[in-house]
């Protein structure tokens, strides 16, 4: 391990960074040096610290103590916006855009160009296109935002603030929602505005990413920095200082599952997004669906799940038909789902995490037409001793890491058992330690009987997980793996659309 503590004339020094909320410290005398030219990774579990790091030094929230030089002059944003006039941007892991402008109006709020004192949409367009498409994110700038999958607003959310060239780059969970080659478009803009003078600072829990695009790793824990390394290093390494102990992060087989058919769908098709999905899903089977960013993973779960319409084909649930047509008929036919945008879709952040747990069960859960405290605090309390959600519950929900909101999320659709349960992205932007508790809920609830479907992005997690993968390419199904056919070469093949090799499952077979 190496020092990064260092005073260079050049670059963003960070000394003895101190940040508290209500007396409690969230950093902890934290040093940090971005050398001109350099990508440092920066990683760490959820609660670390480093959002609050990133929110610092972009002038989202103020320092309670320490100092910041920018290119050797003291550095003290007191806002986002004066800290991008000063060349420091910070890309968050959520998405910001509105839904109801365009692409080009969202990436150029606040700072429209204007001609003869009319704003000069035409230049919009032509610039936020070349930003657009010279990070590989193939959208018109002219349509609006909503309705874009999430890797595409994430796309959008970089080529943003690149548009403004800044100096220094903060990329927060980049990759999250995007897959292989999405992920490698943006480590290629990385690599270009790395070329051309830029620093970086790269946030994410997948290590592999860590170790390909950065010079530097720096390592917090409980608002500490524990851990610093220049040039290469391991994963366990970086496992082991994020979590303070030695810590072994792998997969193994579930449970074998059970023969009664628990969901089956036959030609399932929606206009536009998807056509002629067919399978079994037994009770106690995890099934995976792979696939590329677009390939129609989530519109298919959506479809199932009642979020959205389906135009053809037919849903049986312990070989009865249901009729699909809300979220509502989905719950009461006995599917749940956790979509992919916890903080968009399916928390409310303002609220505890005790009520968007309860919010769901609350005619079932009322007493005398009344959901009382009582109640409330009860349900929660069971979920939260259920899941190991850290922290206290009574607390709004946007306040607890990404680790703990995605076990509240999990937990809220849980309070029930369901005899299909739906995850879409389970595990994105949470620690390792997370993906571990949340592998083993989903493990738990096949083990308990329940048929599990599970959407990554995460080929490693697909595979890890499931019995079964369902793979899709350009809205259509490639074909169903069992867990020993499934291998990435054999996943990847079927979701560039290339044909099923001989012995591949038929796609109606259980």
């Amino acid at each position: 391990m190496t020092d990064l503590i260092e005073t260079p004339q050049h670059g963003l020094v960070c000394r003895k960074l101190v940040k508290a909320y209500g007396g409690r410290p969230v950093l902890k005398s934290v040093d940090l040096v971005l050398k001109p030219g350099s990508v440092l990774g920066l990683i760490g579990e959820n609660g670390a610290g480093k959002s609050t790091l990133n929110s610092c030094i972009a002038g989202v929230v103020r320092l309670t103590g320490g100092e910041m030089l920018l290119d050797g002059v003291p550095y003290a944003p007191t806002s986002p916006s004066d800290a991008m006039a000063k060349g420091v941007a910070l890309i968050h892991q959520e998405i910001r855009l509105l839904p109801g402008l365009t692409v080009a109006e969202n990436m150029f709020l606040g700072r429209q160009p204007l001609a003869r004192g009319r704003i000069d949409r035409g230049r919009m367009v032509r610039e936020a296109g070349a930003a657009l498409e010279a990070l590989g994110v193939a959208v018109d700038p002219r349509r609006t935002v909503g309705g874009l999958s999430m890797a595409v607003q994430q796309g959008i959310e970089i080529a943003k603030a690149i548009l403004r060239k800044p100096r220094y780059i903060i990329f927060d969970e980049p990759t999250a929602s995007v897959g292989a080659s999405e992920a490698e478009r943006i480590f290629e803009q990385i690599r270009l505005l790395r070329k051309g003078g830029a620093s970086i600072v790269y946030v994410s829990h997948r290590l592999d990413e860590v170790q390909a695009i950065t010079d530097r790793v720096l390592c917090l824990r409980d608002g500490e920095r524990v851990g610093a390394w220049e040039g290469p290093v391991s994963q366990q390494d970086m496992i082991n200082a994020m979590v303070g102990r030695d810590f072994t992060f792998e997969h193994h087989a579930p449970k074998p599952r059970g023969n009664a058919v628990a969901l089956k769908i036959d030609g399932l098709c929606r206009d536009g997004a998807f056509r002629d999905i067919s399978f079994d899903l037994a009770k106690g089977e995890i099934l995976g669906f792979a696939g590329l960013i677009g390939a129609g993973r989530t519109e298919v779960v959506r479809a199932i799940a009642g979020a959205d319409r389906a135009d053809a084909g037919e849903i049986r649930v312990e070989d009865h038909v249901v009729r699909i047509t809300s979220p509502r008929s989905a719950i009461a036919a006995g599917i749940f789902m956790v979509p992919e945008d916890r903080k968009g879709q399916g928390l409310n952040l303002d609220r505890s995490a005790a009520k968007n747990i309860s919010l769901p069960w609350e005619a079932k859960l009322q007493r005398f037409g009344v959901v009382t405290p009582g109640i409330v605090a009860r349900t929660a309390e069971t979920q939260k001793r259920r899941f190991d959600i850290r922290g206290q519950i009574v607390q709004p929900v946007g306040r607890m890491s990404g680790g703990n909101q995605q076990k509240v999320l999990i937990g809220k659709w849980l309070v029930e058992t369901p005899k299909v349960f739906i995850v879409d992205e389970p595990t994105r932007g949470v620690d390792v330690g997370a993906k571990m508790a949340i592998y083993e809920i989903l493990r738990g609830l096949a083990a308990e009987g329940v048929a599990v479907i599970v959407v990554s992005s995460e080929l490693e997690e697909v595979l890890g997980l499931s019995h079964r993968i369902l793979v899709m390419s350009g809205g259509r199904q490639q074909g169903i793996l069992s867990r020993d056919e499934a291998t990435p070469e054999r996943v990847m093949a079927l979701a560039v659309g290339a044909s099923p090799n001989a012995g591949v499952s038929d796609h109606h077979n259980a």
